[in-house]
């Protein structure tokens, strides 16, 4: 039975407000796809951003170095090609330039074949109000879990 891999950004839901969802492949290499099976990814400080050519990037995501990789080994910190539709990717190109939006992938899980997707999102910055309010929320349901508990 294979480990389930789930690789979540949590700091992106509290800074973005969630407009759309999109799950993308990655081009990865072997020591990389090693390395996330291990569960050695972070992508809490990652975005993405399209180059000249229309292709989407994962920047700053860090999968760490494969222990066994040897001189084949993988940079920690290299951008990744993320995989789309043309569809999707010309909608996603035309939003961001469009808008004050940004991408920024949520989750990396691997699928039922064993290949490592990254769900990414399209998201607007939230202001700082926006932040309180979602703290305030948060509290409130936890103190009426709490109530809910008691009886």
């Amino acid at each position: 039975m294979q480990k389930r891999i789930n690789i979540q950004n949590k700091r992106a839901r509290f800074e973005y407000e969630i407009l759309d969802k999109y799950v993308a492949g990655i081009v990865l290499t072997g020591t990389e796809i090693k390395s996330i099976r291990l569960s050695k990814a972070r992508i809490t400080d990652s975005f993405c951003e399209f180059n000249d050519q229309g292709e989407l990037f994962a920047i700053n995501m860090f999968i760490e170095e494969y222990l066994y990789g040897n001189a084949y080994n993988h940079k920690p910190k290299s951008s990744r090609k993320l995989l789309l539709n043309k569809k999707e990717l010309k909608k996603l190109n035309k939003e961001v330039q469009a808008g004050g939006l940004t991408i920024v992938p949520l989750k990396m899980f691997l699928n039922d074949k064993g290949l490592a997707k990254l769900e990414i999102a399209l998201c607007k910055g939230k202001k700082l109000y926006d932040k309180r309010q979602t703290i305030k929320d948060r509290d409130n349901k936890i103190s009426l879990d709490r109530v809910k508990k008691s009886y």
